[in-house]
Formats: C-alpha cells, structure tokens, sequence
C-alpha cells in the first residue's frame, strides 16, 4: 500500500482532480471505475479527512492524499462470488425505514475496489428500484452494518437517511443485539464459555487480512463474546458442534479470532487453522433492536443454512 501527495491547483471535483494526477503518479491508466472505487472504499482524504464521495468540491490548494494498493487496483483478481439476485423470499422484514435481508454466503456486502465485482448492497437497491419502477433514480439504501463475504444471515439497511442516525446509533452502541452459529469440528471442552481480550490486526499491510490478541498499548481493542454449545451434528462425513456466538463488541473477524483461541477454528476457516470446506461456516441467526422510527422492540431471525 503507498500513498501519494498531491495539491489541488483550482477548484474540481476529487474524481475528476484524480483522474488527471493519479495516472500520471502510478505511471499506468486508471479507469473511471476503479477512481470512483478508490474513493467510495475509503482510500482518499483531504487534508486528513477521509473522502468518499466522488463528486466533492476541492479548492486550490486543498491537499489530498491516496492510499493505493496498485495490484488491487491495477489487476482485478478473479473471485468466485456467487451471482444473486434479492427476491421476496429473502426479505425478513421492510417497511418505509429499513429493510432486513438474509445474505447469502460467497457474495460480499458492499462495493469494494473491483468495479465488476456485484454485491448485496446493489442487489438491495435493484430490489427496491423494482418494487418501484417509476422512480427516476436509484431508490437509496444505507449500509449500518456490514457481514464477511463468506458469512450469511441477518442484516439491515437503511431506506431513509432519516433512519440512519438511529440505527447507526444503536450499532455502535451495541443496543442492537447480534446472535451468530458457527460450526467447529473440535469438542468443546465446556458447555458454555466466554472469551474477553484486546485485538487488532496483526498482519502487514502487504499479507492478507489476519485479526489476533494484541495488546491495548499497542493498539488494541476489547472484545467479549460468549459461547454455548447447542449439538453435536453430522455434515459431510465430519462430526461438529454447532456453536451459538453472542457479541458484546464488534471486532472484525471476532467470533473466528475468539474461537480460534480456543483451539475451535470455524469449519471453513482456513485463514484461522479450521479444515477447509466449501464455505466458512459462521451464520448470523438473529438481530435484536429498536426500530429507528416506532422505538419497538424488534427480533428478526434467519433460518440456519447448515443442515
């Protein structure tokens, strides 16, 4: 990953400012796409605000930098997402404010650097524009919470910036309350346990994405999850034990970090030593939470795919 520095000479839109500077800066052409991308995932800022919207006014003199990861961004990797479209069936639950869905497994929540690359946050909005077809442009969505490509299950969007204060509200205050499965091929040795430490990201830059134990002085960040064991099943000739995860914090790749520490890699998870298989076996059962609008008390549920 190298960033790049650059000084805006007159004023300009960010996508367009970078569409002269960047290929120039990288030595190789940039599509309008993959410009678009770099911004929406994150990877500008302007003078130390980060900027994700491609249609943002700079000034002379504004500076900008850009994280850029040239083989992401200059090569797209074939990924095997599966194509999908959102039905009815897949719909838990929509009224004017919100919208829940049952993700599938192999397809990634949101737009990432890959202009091809689809994902459930377009097919929500699909969905909508469908149900609507008179709308002259794309019906919004709000993303509030995001699942790991691999992993399936309950989750929410917005249909109103309205709503977004409030439910942004009780995610990053863990009001909304998540309950995940995960299947492991080790016996537990206890029925029910917990696990609470500070983590953080403990690969380089450079190497793929791998969360661990790591210190508080170092960066770390507290994690809780508790753990009970549900049943003992049969898949595919392997004998495993069906988990259920309930998150007090919200750590990337929590529940496979904590059940790894535990010598119970997820089945699936290689990258945290569980045997392989066809997908990572971790499903987000349910999401208990506050409507945004009505205040009640809401408990949606997505049926288990394993079995």
């Amino acid at each position: 990953m190298k960033t790049y520095s650059f000084t805006a000479d007159k004023k300009s839109r960010i996508d367009e400012f970078l569409r002269k500077v960047l290929p120039d800066a990288i030595g190789k052409e940039v599509s309008n796409s993959k410009l678009r991308r770099l911004i929406i995932s994150g990877n500008v800022y302007v003078s130390g605000r980060q900027i994700r919207v491609p249609a943002f006014s700079l000034f002379s003199g504004s500076q900008v930098s850009v994280r850029v990861d040239e083989e992401r961004l200059l090569f797209e990797k074939s990924v095997d997402d599966i194509s999908f479209e959102l039905t009815a069936e897949n719909v838990l639950f929509e009224d004017d404010s919100i919208i829940v869905v049952n993700k599938p497994a192999h397809f990634p929540t949101e737009a990432g650097m890959v202009s091809s690359r689809d994902n459930l946050h377009e097919a929500v909005i699909r969905y909508l524009w469908r149900k609507n077809p008179s709308l002259r442009n794309p019906p919004y969505v709000g993303i509030m919470h995001r699942l790991d490509r691999d992993t399936s299950g309950v989750i929410l969007f917005t249909k109103t910036r309205a709503a977004n204060a409030p439910c942004h509200d009780m995610f990053e205050k863990h009001v909304a309350k998540k309950v995940y499965v995960a299947l492991v091929t080790e016996k537990p040795s206890s029925k029910e346990f917990s696990v609470e430490f500070p983590m953080g990201r403990i690969s380089p830059k450079s190497q793929a994405a791998k969360w661990g134990r790591l210190s508080e002085q170092n960066g770390g960040l507290p994690s809780k999850t508790d753990f009970s064991v549900r049943s003992e099943e049969k898949i595919c000739g392997e004998n495993v034990f069906l988990i259920e995860c309930r998150l007090y914090t919200g750590r990337t790749h929590q529940i496979r970090v904590h059940l790894a520490s535990k010598n119970l890699p997820i089945f699936g998870d290689v990258l945290y030593g569980g045997k392989d298989f066809e997908r990572i076996m971790l499903h987000a059962e349910s999401l208990r939470f506050p409507h945004p609008v009505s205040g009640e008390i809401m408990e949606i549920k997505a049926p288990c795919p394993f079995f």
